[in-house]
């Protein structure tokens, strides 16, 4: 069987391909027990800055593997079944907490829970051939992976109950006009233009990215005096850093900085 997860590595830049293109990369557990591995590994590698996650094929995620629900029930107790759905979850939660910016190339359907790991990352590049759906009322699902949390904090709760509800599926461009994706290309462009962003963002400072990735997720839920005390304590941990010396030096001097991550 074929690794259902794909790693590769370049200069500085961790790409994580979903690699079921036959079902449209659906999740399944070897799947998510990589996806659970590889993302604490590289949140803690000081070579990779920036992880990309992508799918193969003509699919970014279809989500659940619905053929596979339909083809048996799982034998486990609710709670036991609570507790193993949470566990899998945990991918949302790294791709959005994780010190280093996370990328969503998305380079066609990405729908239920492949849909909320895209809306997870920081950032969502998609080709003019992505789709975009919840997908969860189509088949009696309430929703998982975060997605009604992200999508909420992107477009609105008014806008993302609309979409949940009604399951309708929006193309690459309406996803744009809501916000939900940063930058739409064609799709011989895509990989072209992830890349560049990636590589912007890896050479950039990496400790200070990070922390700003901090501030931004303590934003959506504290209020705005933890947030000050939060911006006062990251500012002066990044002007500790050598990056920060690097960069006044590179003002002065009139030249590109040249950051190290430290």
């Amino acid at each position: 069987m074929p690794h259902e997860l794909i790693e590769t590595v370049s200069d500085r830049v961790a790409t994580l391909t979903l690699n079921r293109p036959d079902r449209l990369n659906a999740l399944s557990t070897p799947m998510l027990d990589g996806l659970l591995e590889a993302l604490p590994r590289l949140a803690a590698d000081a070579n990779i800055a920036v992880v990309v996650l992508t799918g193969a094929g003509r699919g970014f995620c279809a989500g659940g593997d619905v053929k596979s629900m339909a083809e048996g029930s799982s034998q486990l107790g609710a709670q036991d079944a609570v507790e193993r759905l949470r566990g899998r979850m945990e991918v949302s939660r790294l791709l959005h907490e994780i010190a280093k910016p996370t990328i969503a190339m998305v380079n066609g359907p990405a729908a239920g829970a492949g849909f909320a790991m895209a809306l997870a990352c920081d950032l969502r590049i998609a080709s003019e051939s992505a789709r975009f759906i919840t997908a969860f009322a189509k088949v009696g699902f309430s929703g998982d992976f975060g997605g009604s949390y992200f999508l909420s904090k992107l477009v609105g709760t008014g806008k993302a109950r609309e979409l949940y509800y009604t399951g309708e599926p929006l193309d690459a461009a309406q996803a744009l006009a809501l916000g939900i994706v940063n930058d739409v290309v064609p799709a011989f462009e895509l990989l072209e233009a992830t890349t560049a962003l990636a590589q912007r963002l890896a050479h950039g400072p990496g400790l200070a990215l990070g922390l700003m990735k901090k501030n931004f997720n303590a934003a959506e839920s504290g209020t705005l005096a933890e947030l000050l005390d939060l911006e006062a304590l990251h500012q002066v941990s990044a002007a500790r850093t050598e990056d920060h010396q690097e960069a006044t030096r590179a003002f002065v001097e009139k030249r590109p900085p040249v950051f190290k991550g430290r």
